[in-house]
């Protein structure tokens, strides 16, 4: 179960807070092939909203929880959207995990993203950086040496050095 509500409300109710919600963002991909096959401007453009209306440089964050369609263009395409707007804002190579709760359960359609909420919030609230799972091979997106992302095949702690985030933006 997962419950949304207003912090102020949770606070008041005195409810455990796993996570914080900080804002929601969209982009259009306009005219392309479909769902199936993402056009990165548009993943770029909402990558940028979220990170502007919630106040928080792509360089501060810690986890992403992608889409992981499975499918060799989404995948791409997602790769490439992310890799861009984090490298932009200067994340160092190596210091974003990445991964998707479908490697840990499989593809449930369209409660994907409900799935990958749940997970983000756990992680937040334990302070664990949750596996990427089944990686037999990486996309060939994917350059390690220059990417700020990694993929870890077993949970670790978060990095120390991230706990000034979770001060700054009330992770509890």
């Amino acid at each position: 179960c997962l419950v949304l509500k207003r912090l102020a409300d949770a606070e008041r109710d005195g409810d455990r807070v796993y996570a914080v919600i900080k804002s929601v963002a969209g982009g259009s991909d306009g005219k392309s092939l479909g769902l199936t096959a993402p056009r990165k401007e548009g993943q770029m453009r909402a990558l940028t909203r979220a990170y502007k209306a919630a106040a928080i440089s792509p360089a501060e964050v810690g986890l992403v929880e992608a889409h992981g369609t499975g499918t060799v263009v989404g995948d791409r395409t997602e790769l490439l959207s992310l890799t861009e707007v984090f490298g932009q804002a200067g994340a160092a190579v190596g210091s974003v995990a990445l991964g998707s709760v479908k490697s840990q359960i499989g593809h449930t359609k369209c409660t994907a993203g409900m799935a990958g909420l749940i997970k983000v919030a756990l992680a937040l609230h334990h302070r664990v950086l949750p596996p990427t799972l089944h990686i037999k091979r990486t996309n060939a997106a994917y350059d390690a040496e220059a990417s700020p992302f990694t993929f870890g095949d077993v949970a670790r702690p978060w990095p120390a050095e991230d706990q000034d985030f979770f001060r700054t933006y009330g992770v509890r």
